[in-house]
Formats: structure tokens, sequence, C-alpha cells
């Protein structure tokens, strides 16, 4: 039986995972995980899957992979499951509001590869097999994938994707050559860490009259959720920016006295 767990402050950062959002059907996963197996991902990461998914079904889809089912990382909700990760990507076919780009899938797995050789930690996410991911769920991410598919029949399996996402990985690691030096770059914040400088931004811009009209004021929050999330801040310029915060809250309190 599978476990909730928290989110692990050194998860591996040697390759992307993928994390699956809100996953309806077991054989799917398990279908999922004999196809990340055969490309090297050892982690099954899902985000409130359907209560009793782990099945005999889900098993005998895995094809020997039942040790990446058993072993899943289970997460009651999307924010908990990527708090350490620094880059998120979403596969989504839909067109959303939200301003984010839109890049190809290898072109995402490159852009990966640079944040983890930065020490940086990467997630891809993938809705649930009936709906995709919700605005909501990007909110969350950096930039979306967009697969090449047939205009006409565009929507994959899920278990389809993550063989997509594990193949395309494993192709530009296979292809790159020998060894790559260790990088000593400053490490990317993670996204809690700027998910909480905008909450702290939002509070202190509840005091003064900034969000106006009031009907907005719930999709400014999350306009500016965004925003955050999606800048590529180190550890060091988060709390620059944290500084600052409290040096403009002095600032006006002495000018109040």
């Amino acid at each position: 039986m599978t476990s909730l767990i928290l989110p692990s402050s050194n998860p591996c950062i040697s390759k992307p995972d993928i994390i699956f959002v809100n996953p309806q059907l077991g054989e799917n996963i398990g279908s999922a995980a004999r196809g990340l197996l055969n490309f090297g991902f050892t982690n099954i990461i899902l985000v409130n899957p359907r209560e009793g998914w782990l099945t005999s079904q889900a098993i005998a889809r895995s094809s020997g992979a039942g040790n990446l089912l058993s072993e899943a990382r289970i997460y009651p909700d999307l924010e908990s499951a990527i708090a350490n990760y620094t880059y998120v990507f979403a596969t989504t076919i839909r067109s959303r509001g939200l301003s984010k780009p839109v890049v190809s899938l290898e072109k995402a797995m490159n852009h990966a590869d640079q944040i983890i050789q930065k020490r940086g930690q990467v997630a891809f996410l993938l809705g649930p097999e009936r709906t995709g991911l919700t605005n909501r769920d990007i909110i969350y991410a950096n930039d979306y994938v967009s697969i090449a598919t047939n205009p006409d029949f565009s929507s994959i399996n899920l278990a389809h994707c993550a063989l997509l996402l594990a193949y395309e990985w494993n192709k530009l690691i296979n292809c790159k050559s020998t060894e790559q030096s260790e990088s000593k770059q400053t490490k990317l914040a993670p996204v809690i860490a700027k998910l909480t400088l905008a909450v702290q931004m939002i509070d202190d811009l509840k005091k003064t009259d900034y969000f106006r009209p009031k009907n907005r004021k719930d999709s400014m929050e999350e306009y500016l959720k965004n925003l955050f999330i999606r800048l590529d801040l180190t550890d060091g310029e988060v709390k620059t920016l944290h500084r600052i915060r409290k040096a403009l809250q002095t600032s006006n309190a002495n000018n109040i006295d």
C-alpha cells in the first residue's frame, strides 16, 4: 500500500520528474510506469489519485515495473507536490488565458537539462485523462509543453504522453557528448520560495488601494502569483526582494510618523 509523504528536501536531480495530477485509472498509471522504467525513470509521483488505484490490473499493466507503483510518492495537492522544484512544465493542448511560453517537447527537455546542470529540479505535469490540467493547476508552471500531434486527433493517452517525455529526455542525454563538468552556478530558488514571496507581496498590497476594482481582486492575485513563479529567480534574489519589501515598509512607517 502506498503512503502519503511530504516533499523531500533533496530529491534526485539527475533527470526531471513526471507528476501525474489527479489520475483516474490505475491501469494507465501501470502502463506509464512500464514506459518510464524502459527509459530509466524510477519515480512515480501522483497528486490525489483516485482511491483504490493500485489494483491488480494496474500491476499487470506495469509488466514488471510494479515496484514503481508500490513505491509511488503521493501528495494531497499540487502545491505540496511541486514545492521544491525550481522549474515546472505543464503539458496541455488547450489555449489558456495566462501568459506563458509554449515550447516544443525537444526545447523543453533541452531547457530542463540546462536547469538541472545548474542544480535545479524540474517537473513535468500531466493532467487527468478526462479533462487534462486546469487553469488552477498550470498557475504553478513556468512553460507549456506542446507535443506535435494530428490537429484533428490530438488527445494523447496518459501513459503514451509519459512515454514520450521519458523517450525525449533519454534521447537528449544519449546524444550529449561525454561528461560535462559540474556546474557551480548559483542555485535557482524553488517554487515554494517564489510563491511565498508572491503571497507576502500580495499581503503588503492588500494594505494599500492596489486591488481595484474589488471584483477583480482574485484574478489579480492569481496573476501576481503566476508572474513570480515564472521568474528564474535565485535564492539570493528572492532574499533581496524580501529585504526590499521590509525596507519599503519601514520607510512608509517613518513617513507616517
